[in-house]
């Protein structure tokens, strides 16, 4: 007897969050596998993963249905009150699982119109509901059935929940609900996974159904592909309700069943009911009327004219004139004209005049917002511009003419096939970067200019990583919070044999490995990894449409007030065919336009950045020391390093300075062949470059012979195998996004052929090829690194010339770049730039110029927001400074808790008032007391002794004020950073005796073996870098930095990855003017606690912190202080960046 053909009707992925165990591609293979023609993706509430499902279903063979499962409140008359569950202590209760409250149905797009109609649904779900918890009222569904088919929804649907309350009831919502979707619009979902209820419940529908003429069908309500990943689901029940595996017992499901299961074993569950698996194919073959990956109907918004004519005309005149205010009278006239004619002709063959245009009119309105941002500041008179484009958009003379790119391309002479050529498939990328505040203004500015249903943002979704990963899974399976921490810092997440390979390698979790609870996490934790673990928003992507953006795409509101989410991430965008534009913020551009108005505030003029001396030697002199810390794309241990062995002296060789530290350059051999032929160029003028095959010298010369750009790929693919521009770009194409052997097996072929043509041998053919595939790491084009190359150089401007006002602007912009604030705080000490205290009479809310120093902002104190700050700043302002701490207690708000206060005393905040610190504290725990609460709305007046007027508490109290030790370790624990002192200088004398700074390496020949001691800055462990590990260490003098070998590694792992101070004895390795430790041991700095009874001193690596900073800080000095002072630091370490 023949199976009867069955479809899945009712699945969840990874994008029903916390739900669904299955990546889409697993389901889509696990449904190949089982011969399934079709299948429906439904997650809750969203189509966030749709597109992948329908591109991945599509490539395979399989044709998928687009659909959801969405949450329905029963607001019609006659239904009692409560039945969906909205009532029930689930909606009250903040702990309650979210997918316990309103009724579930599934919806399935079967048309074109039907598939708008979801997608309006679903934004009404999340618009009109509290955020999290979408719900859609049954009667906004029934207003919108058209071209829907709709299923009756699991065990949590509107008919078997009314079943629980009456026949009656549940016959009168069928009722409805089959008149708002017509005869074949509604079918009764039949389930039967098996659990407690299942059965009666599949009999009890089936009658209702049949009673009422109504057609059943069957699903799965599938949850994982394969019965195994049932314990992954369960795992992700706890995660979602806070709470171990034994805690959600009663939300996780009975049973492993709700597993994609064949068409066999479905008609064996619906074996009474075979009208309910025949409909299954019914209701996928009138679905097919509908493609998600081709009937979306996106359109851009188009250019509708004007007094010059079309929008080819417009852009023509547009271009023109520009032109001539740009390069009349020029020597790069006559190749400017001719580069434009070339990308008009290209922009006219591709119907893209309106696209620009558009653009056009986005940056006039950032110039809008611009100049209201700016106000009468000095920024909006230094030729700042709103913007500044960044990637392969800035090859165009287009994007240059029409204000979309700072940077001259035919002047640069940028490569524009990355962007734009003939055989383009797709729609360029253009993005833009913006000082911070104007993105944000701008942003909702676009939504008003194209209405807030034609725009929206790309949305991102974050995936599970090892360190949350470890700590949400280990903490259903109730593990010790402790051991997760420390796995989720000692654990390599490039380890090829996976977590359980790692607690084997570690010592301290090697016994655990054998542990079934401690195996379980390590397999469940490699099951979820890349799996969604919720929505957020992209950095900068946003969509416009000239339909209705809600009709093509679910739109649902983002975290930040007036934003609105896309449902797509940017690869389904790219999939759809979206046109995204990228507004980006850049933290440098915020530092610059504040640097600026700080100079003009301090100078009298401010300094136009377009026009400074672009060739300064004395400033490309600094740059090749190194010294660029804190500044735009050239400050890390890398860029520095490479700065040291390459020497750029122009803009041209900054481009490749920014380049050519990328995984791109480094993973294609690039690196070292371009430093040694720059060497040697420098020692011999007359150095002839090598190059694999002459036709590569017009490709790489200007790279010396290596691919150091993205753009080179084209270019080296045309020069050699005779790509056309469409070949080469389908080649990089297919080498960024999932490669496939076969895809790469048919370009090698044609690479080989075309160069076989031209001459070139298959050895040399080969070797390119595999040179330029290498290049499938993120790699920048050379329009890129000549934008950012350009940034970099007026930042590094900005520290040679202005460096208070550099570094005041740096410490406000935070976060951003490579070092933390310590980090450059030091850096800016070493250039004699000081850094001073908070105090309430000097502060501002952010830090301020004070002569050559920084004075730290009251907004920098751990406890002080911003808002509380500039209350305090204003009625410093409005009554004049504040006196006395009782002065300041009765003037300032009671929303400044006595933790704040006593934060800012602790950094010595009050200290121009004659009273140490610790007299300070006294006083305000007089002044405050322990009685004083969070819920006072007041102000302070009603103090008891403010009202008696008595004598001030500290008046016959002295206390001594803390030492170098007491204090760094406060400014650590209240400011996150040091502002005097080194924190290692007070354990100098504690290191071994044979240890040296870092300014002393001059003194030792090349290879010998040395000792130094510093606190860490920064770990990098690439995977390009065969698993050395780098480590950013700082001493008194400045950065040491040290390479640990794999081996050394593994050896020392906890030491490197969890200490804040290491001993590292190694050998110096010198190149120039660079200086390495290679390090033979690495250890963690010990300090003696103090000699036992029995005279042998006792080494602790990890002492308990005392209790309090009080109790630590009032002891006396004594041979326990280095002990102490280092025990308290790694409580509250300095910040250390961790990259890899």
């Amino acid at each position: 007897m023949p199976i009867p053909p069955y479809i899945e009707l009712h699945c969840h992925s990874g994008f029903s969050f916390l739900d669904g165990a299955s990546h889409p591609e697993e389901l889509v293979i696990q449904a190949l596998e089982l011969g399934y023609p079709a299948m429906a993706l439904t997650d809750h509430n969203g189509l966030y993963g749709s597109m992948e499902f329908a591109q991945a279903a599509r490539a395979e063979g399989l044709q998928p249905i687009t659909g959801a499962e969405v949450t329905v409140a029963l607001d019609i008359a006659g239904i009692p009150e409560g039945l969906d569950g909205l009532s029930s202590g689930s909606l009250d209760d903040p702990d309650g699982d979210p997918l316990a409250r309103g009724c579930h149905m599934t919806l399935l797009a079967e048309t074109p119109t039907g598939y708008a109609n979801l997608c309006r649904l679903l934004s009404e779900a999340h618009h009109q509901s509290e955020r999290g918890r979408p719900t859609l009222l049954l009667s906004s569904l029934f207003a919108r059935t058209e071209g829907l088919v709709s299923l009756t929804g699991c065990r949590r649907g509107p008919l078997s929940r009314a079943l629980e309350d009456s026949v009656a009831t549940a016959e009168f919502l069928a009722r409805r609900l089959h008149a708002a979707f017509g005869p074949r619009g509604l079918f009764v979902e039949l389930h039967d996974n098996e659990q407690k209820g299942d059965g009666y419940r599949k009999r009890s529908l089936g009658r209702l159904a049949d009673r009422l003429g109504i057609p059943v069908v069957a699903t799965g309500n599938v949850h994982y592909h394969r019965p195994e990943r049932h314990r992954l689901q369960d795992v992700m029940v706890a995660i979602r309700n806070r709470t171990t595996l034994n805690g959600s017992h009663e939300q996780r499901r009975a049973n492993a069943r709700f597993y994609l299961a064949g068409p066999e074993e479905m008609a064996h569950r619906f074996r009474s009911r075979p009208d309910a698996v025949a409909h299954t194919l019914e209701i996928s073959e009138r679905c097919a009327a509908f493609d998600l990956t081709k009937d979306l109907g996106y359109t851009f918004p188009d250019f509708d004219g004007s007094d010059r004519g079309g929008a080819i005309e417009t852009l023509t005149a547009v271009c023109l004139a520009e032109l001539d205010e740009r390069y009349r009278g020029s020597k790069l006239e006559n190749e400017a004209r001719d580069r434009l004619h070339q990308e008009l002709e290209l922009v006219n063959c591709h119907g893209l005049s309106g696209f620009f245009l558009v653009y056009r009119d986005i940056m006039e309105l950032a110039r809008d917002v611009a100049a209201e941002i700016r106000g009468g500041s000095p920024r909006a008179h230094a030729g700042l511009p709103p913007g500044r484009g960044r990637g392969s958009s800035v090859s165009s003379i287009i994007c240059y003419l029409i204000g979309l790119s700072h940077v001259d391309p035919v002047k640069t002479n940028l490569f524009l096939g990355r962007f734009l050529n003939e055989a383009m498939r797709s729609v360029p990328d253009i993005d833009l970067d913006f000082p911070r505040d104007i993105r944000e203004e701008l942003i909702l500015r676009v939504y008003k200019r194209y209405g807030s249903e034609h725009a929206g943002l790309v949305c991102t979704f974050p995936t599970y990583r090892q360190k949350s990963t470890l700590r949400e899974i280990g903490k259903a399976l109730d593990l010790p919070m402790g051991d997760l921490e420390k796995l989720s810092k000692l654990a390599d997440r490039h380890s090829g044999g996976g977590l359980l390979a790692e607690l084997e390698r570690l010592p301290e979790f090697r016994e655990k490995a054998g542990s079934p609870l401690w195996r379980a996490l390590c397999e469940l934790a490699d099951d979820i990894k890349g799996l969604p673990r919720h929505i957020s928003q992209h950095p900068g992507g946003m969509i416009i449409s000239s339909r209705p953006l809600v009709e093509i795409v679910p739109l649902e509101p983002a975290a930040w007030e007036g934003r609105v989410l896309c449902q797509w991430d940017k690869d389904s965008c790219d999939d759809a065919g979206f046109i995204k534009i990228d507004f980006l913020a850049l933290g440098m551009l915020s530092l610059v336009e504040e640097a600026v108005d700080l100079i003009s505030e301090r100078h009298g003029r401010a300094p136009d950045l377009s026009r400074i001396n672009f060739a300064d030697e004395a400033l490309y002199e600094h740059i090749c020391t190194g010294d660029t810390i804190g500044t735009f794309q050239v400050e890390s241990r890398a860029q520095i390093q490479m700065l040291r062995r390459v020497q750029p002296r122009n803009l041209e060789d900054l481009a490749v300075q920014v380049a050519i530290v990328r995984p791109g350059p480094i993973v294609g051999g690039a690196v070292n062949p371009y430093v040694r032929r720059r060497e040697l160029l420098r020692e011999d003028p007359n150095f002839r470059v090598p190059y694999d095959h002459p036709l590569l010298e017009e490709a790489l010369g200007e790279t010396l012979g290596v691919i150091i750009f993205q753009d080179q790929v084209l270019q080296v693919c045309q020069a050699l195998a005779g790509f056309s521009d469409g070949q080469a770009e389908s080649l990089r194409r297919a080498m960024s996004r999932k490669r496939s052997k076969e895809a790469m097996d048919v370009h090698w072929e044609a690479f080989r052929d075309g160069a076989r043509e031209r001459g070139v041998d298959e050895t040399t053919a080969q070797k390119v090829f595999q040179q330029v595939t290498a290049f499938s790491e993120f790699g920048f084009p050379k329009s890129h690194a000549a934008a950012f190359g350009l940034l970099a150089y007026q930042s590094v401007w900005l520290r040679y010339y202005h460096g208070t006002e550099f570094y005041v602007a740096l410490f406000n912009n935070q976060p951003m770049g490579f070092y933390s604030l310590d980090a450059l705080g030091r850096d800016a000490r070493r250039r004699g730039i000081g850094t001073r205290l908070p105090n309430i009479n000097q502060s501002r809310v952010k830090c301020t110029p004070e002569e050559s120093d920084i004075r730290i902002g009251l907004g920098f104190i751990r406890g002080w927001g911003a808002e509380i700050a500039e209350r305090v700043v204003e009625e410093r302002e409005r009554h004049g400074h504040f006196v006395s701490l009782s002065d300041f207690l009765r003037r300032t708000p009671a929303s400044l808790k006595r933790p704040a206060v006593e934060n800012l005393i602790w950094v010595g905040g009050f200290e121009n008032f004659g009273m140490t610190r610790r007299e300070l504290l006294w006083q305000a725990g007089l002044w405050l007391g322990p009685e004083e609460d969070s819920e006072r709305s007041g102000g302070r007046d009603d103090h008891p002794q403010t009202e008696l007027g008595l004598e001030d508490p500290y008046a016959r109290i002295r206390f001594p004020d803390l030492d170098d030790s007491e204090r760094i370790v406060a400014e650590y624990r209240m400011l996150r950073f040091s502002t005097d002192l080194h924190p290692l200088s007070l354990l100098r004398d504690e290191l071994p005796p044979e240890t040296v700074t870092g300014d002393r390496f001059s003194d030792f020949p090349n290879h010998s073996t040395v000792t130094v001691a510093g606190i860490v800055v920064a770990r990098q462990r690439p995977h390009t870098a065969k698993g050395y590990v780098f480590v950013l260490m700082e001493d008194e003098s400045g950065p040491i930095n040290v390479i640990i070998k794999s081996k050394i590694y593994e050896k020392c792992r906890t030491t490197v990855r969890m200490e804040p101070f290491l001993v590292v004895r190694g050998r110096l390795q010198k190149d120039g003017l660079t200086t390495n430790v290679i390090a033979h041991t690495v250890k963690a700095i010990r300090v003696r606690e103090a000699e036992q009874p029995g005279g042998e001193p006792a080494e602790v690596l990890h002492p308990a912190l005392p209790g309090t900073l009080e109790s630590w800080a009032g002891q006396e000095r004594s041979p326990h202080a280095p002990f102490r002072y280092l025990t308290a630091l790694r409580q509250s370490p300095p910040g250390i960046k961790n990259f890899g």
